[in-house]
């Protein structure tokens, strides 16, 4: 046994440069490879996630903003409000709305909102558009950037009317882009015009 240990440690005989050339080769292919996959997969999440983080921009950036103030309108003498008042316009940087005044192609949800009822006022002829500032000869029904938009809201067919000292909320909700909600208090007494700030 022990002539088997000696021959064993006198062989001198290894691996050639040759194969030690080509074990390097296949090592630095094989973490080239690898490098490619980790550097290819990090610019693929990095582009994902710059669209996640744009697309949710999008989302949050206002497009609408109250301009003025909200005005309440009394048409009987019932002491309660029949039709809200207010002017829009697109914030700085925001996109274009669609205030398509009905049909299907109205892209602005307008939803009123007290402690004792909710109402869409969205269909027929709830809520109507005049144009105070238009880029375009006639208007056409994109608020866009330097235009102002006067949306009239028919509150009447409530179930309890709009009355004195009542909170409610307009709540605007364009296709894309934040919702608006404009909260107001109506005074003690109603006018047949009452601002409400």
């Amino acid at each position: 046994m022990n002539t088997k240990l000696n021959r064993l440690m006198k062989d001198e005989s290894g691996i050639t440069a040759l194969e030690t050339a080509i074990i390097l080769i296949a090592f630095v292919v094989v973490a080239a490879i690898f490098a490619f996959t980790i550097l290819s997969t990090g610019t693929f999440l990095t582009e994902r996630s710059k669209e996640a983080a744009y697309a949710g921009l999008q989302e949050v950036r206002g497009s609408m903003e109250l301009k003025g103030s909200v005005i309440a309108l009394m048409t009987t003498s019932t002491n309660t409000v029949d039709s809200l008042v207010f002017t829009l316009a697109n914030v700085a940087g925001g996109q274009a709305v669609n205030l398509a005044p009905s049909g299907a192609s109205r892209v602005v949800d307008i939803t009123y909102r007290d402690k004792d009822q909710v109402l869409d006022l969205n269909t027929g002829d709830d809520w109507s558009v005049r144009w105070v500032v238009s880029k375009q000869t006639p208007a056409d029904d994109i608020l866009e950037a330097g235009e102002l938009a006067e949306i009239t809201s028919d509150v009447s067919g409530l179930t309890t009317k709009l009355g004195a000292d009542k909170t409610f909320v307009l709540e605007l909700k364009p296709q894309q882009g934040a919702v608006l909600n404009i909260e107001r208090t109506t005074p003690a007494r109603i006018d047949t015009v009452t601002d409400l700030h």
